[in-house]
């Protein structure tokens, strides 16, 4: 039986491993194909990130993570350069018709779900979980995709209803910008 669950610093060894075993620096260029990671974080950094509830993680029978996912608000995530630059090109974008500011969103991701779990809903459950814990401070999730983890964007934009609102370049890659309206379930 899989369940759902904030995570604790219980599992920070079981993130860091599946992290590990997903990277992109660690895959082959076909290994990327079915998906991968670029943000690898420490476990100081998770520590920081369980203090905003910002770890769901899911568990198989055996107590072993099989996907994880991340969020925090923009001042957390600003220790990583991409982050700054994409709060940089908030005054252009909207979602809804509403501005996007540091305030009103907050960072989704990364998400990552072991190959033998994936294509099984997984996303939606581990997504949902971090939604109704973030929807109480924030209306508005934005995450970013490299262009070419098209595994990623079809699930985050069929299975979720993630909306695009941007594209950007940096460090030489091509990344879409994506929206999701945090009052929306993502359960069936």
């Amino acid at each position: 039986m899989i369940r759902t669950r904030l995570g604790n610093s219980n599992d920070i060894s079981g993130v860091l491993a599946l992290q590990d075993k997903y990277l992109y620096s660690k895959l082959s260029e076909e290994e990327r194909l079915s998906g991968f990671v670029t943000t690898p974080f420490t476990a100081n950094q998770i520590e920081k990130i369980l203090e905003q509830n910002g770890l769901v993680v899911a568990l198989n029978e055996s107590d072993t993570i099989i996907a994880y996912a991340f969020a925090a608000s923009w001042k957390y995530f600003k220790q990583w350069e991409i982050f700054n630059f994409m709060v940089s090109r908030f005054p252009k974008l909207s979602f809804k018709g509403n501005d996007i500011t540091t305030a009103n969103s907050f960072q989704y991701g990364p998400v990552c779900i072991d190959e033998n779990y994936r294509g099984k809903g997984l996303l939606n459950l581990i997504f949902e979980e971090m939604r109704v814990e973030f929807y109480k401070k924030y209306p508005i999730s934005i995450t970013f995709i490299n262009r070419v983890n098209s595994i990623s964007s079809r699930a985050h934009t069929q299975k979720l209803g993630w909306v695009i609102i941007d594209e950007f370049e940096f460090n030489g890659n091509t990344y879409i910008g994506l929206a999701f309206d945090m009052k929306n379930s993502v359960l069936k």
